[in-house]
C-alpha cells in the first residue's frame, strides 16, 4: 500500500487527531502526566470499541439500520452480570455468560420488532430501550452488589503499563477482522448493505443475516456493560448513556460508511482514542462540565457531518 492510499484513509485522521489532542494536553501540564494519561485513554478506549464494534455490525447493514438500545442494554447486563457473579470469583464466567445472553435476547427482540412490525430501525431500538430500561428498573432496584475481587482486579491490571482490558480489546479487533473479513457471514453483511436486493438475487439468506447481526450486536453490548461493571465496581442503568452518541461517533469517524456495506475496525480504534483524549484535554484545561459536554457534541457532531457526507455520495 503507498503512502498515497494510506494518507486517503478517512481513519487516519482519527489516529492524528488523538496525538494532536494529547499533545495540547500535555503542552498545558508540562509534561506532566504523559505517559499516564496515554494508557488511561487506551483503557478507556477499549470499552468504546467494544461498543463501537456492537454498533458498527448494524451500521454496515445499509441506510437507516442503527442500534438505539445499546445504552439501555449495557445498563441492563451490567446488572445481570453483577447479580449472577453475587461477588463470587468462581461465578465470574457464568456472569459474563448471562449478560451476553441477556444482550443477544434484546438484540434478537430488536430484529423482531423490525422484521415483524415494519418499523424502522432507529424507531424500533429506540422504543426497544425504554422497555429495556423498565426491565432493568424492576430488575435492578436496590441491586449493590460489587464485582467479584478477581473480576475487579483483572479489569485495572496492567502489563507493562498497557491494561489488560484494551490488550483484550486489541485482540478482540482482530478477531472482528477476520469475521468481518474471512468468513462468510462477514461478506454477507457487507453485501447486505451494498445492495439488499442484489443480496437476495444472489441467494443470501439477508433476513438469517440480520437476524445474526443484530444478535451478534445486543450480545458484544451485554459483554460490554459486565466488563464496564467490573471497571467500575459495580453496575449502574445509567453506565452506558454516553455510549449513545460515541458508538455512532467512533463507527462513522472510524471510516465505516453509514450508508452501509463497508467497515473498518482499525478506524474505532482512532476514533475512541480521539475522544477519549478529547475529554481528557477538556478536563486538563478545568473546562466545566457544560462547557465540556458542548464542546464535545460540537466536535463529534462537526465530524460525523463532514465525515458521513463525503462517504454517502455517490
Amino acid at each position: 500500500m503507498s503512502l498515497k492510499t494510506i494518507l486517503a484513509q478517512p481513519w487516519l485522521w482519527s489516529f492524528v487527531g488523538a496525538v494532536a489532542v494529547w499533545i495540547a494536553a500535555i503542552l498545558y501540564t508540562g509534561g506532566y502526566g504523559a505517559g499516564g494519561m496515554v494508557s488511561a485513554g487506551i483503557a478507556l478506549a477499549a470499552f468504546s470499541v467494544i461498543v463501537g464494534t456492537a454498533q458498527m455490525f448494524v451500521v454496515t447493514l445499509g441506510p437507516g439500520n442503527v442500534d438505539l438500545s445499546l445504552p439501555a442494554n449495557i445498563g441492563l447486563a451490567s446488572a445481570v452480570a453483577m447479580k449472577v457473579m453475587g461477588g463470587s470469583d468462581d461465578r465470574i464466567v457464568l456472569g459474563l455468560a448471562a449478560a451476553i445472553a441477556a444482550g443477544m435476547a434484546i438484540g434478537g427482540a430488536n430484529y423482531l420488532l423490525i422484521r415483524l412490525l415494519r418499523i424502522p430501525p432507529i424507531i424500533a431500538t429506540l422504543s426497544a430501550s425504554f422497555v429495556i430500561q423498565s426491565i432493568g428498573i424492576s430488575y435492578g432496584r436496590g441491586l449493590q452488589v460489587k464485582p467479584p475481587p478477581g473480576f475487579a482486579d483483572a479489569m485495572s491490571a496492567a502489563v507493562g503499563g498497557v491494561s489488560l482490558v484494551a490488550i483484550g480489546a486489541v485482540l478482540f479487533s482482530l478477531v472482528i477482522a477476520v469475521l468481518l473479513h474471512r468468513t462468510v457471514f462477514g461478506r454477507s453483511v457487507a453485501a447486505i448493505g451494498q445492495n439488499a436486493r442484489a443480496a437476495r438475487l444472489a441467494n443470501l439468506p439477508v433476513e438469517r443475516i440480520r437476524l445474526l447481526t443484530y444478535t451478534l450486536s445486543g450480545g458484544l453490548g451485554g459483554l460490554s456493560g459486565a466488563l464496564l461493571a467490573g471497571y467500575f465496581r459495580g453496575s449502574s442503568l445509567d453506565i452506558g448513556n454516553e455510549y449513545l452518541l460515541t458508538s455512532i461517533a467512533v463507527v462513522v469517524i472510524g471510516g465505516t460508511s453509514v450508508a452501509g456495506g463497508k467497515a473498518n475496525v482499525t478506524g474505532l480504534w482512532g476514533a475512541s482514542l480521539f475522544l477519549v483524549m478529547l475529554l481528557t484535554m477538556l478536563n486538563t484545561y478545568g473546562v466545566s462540565a457544560g462547557v465540556r459536554l458542548l464542546v464535545t457534541g460540537l466536535v463529534i457532531i462537526g465530524v460525523i457531518v463532514v465525515a458521513g457526507g463525503r462517504r454517502t455520495a455517490r
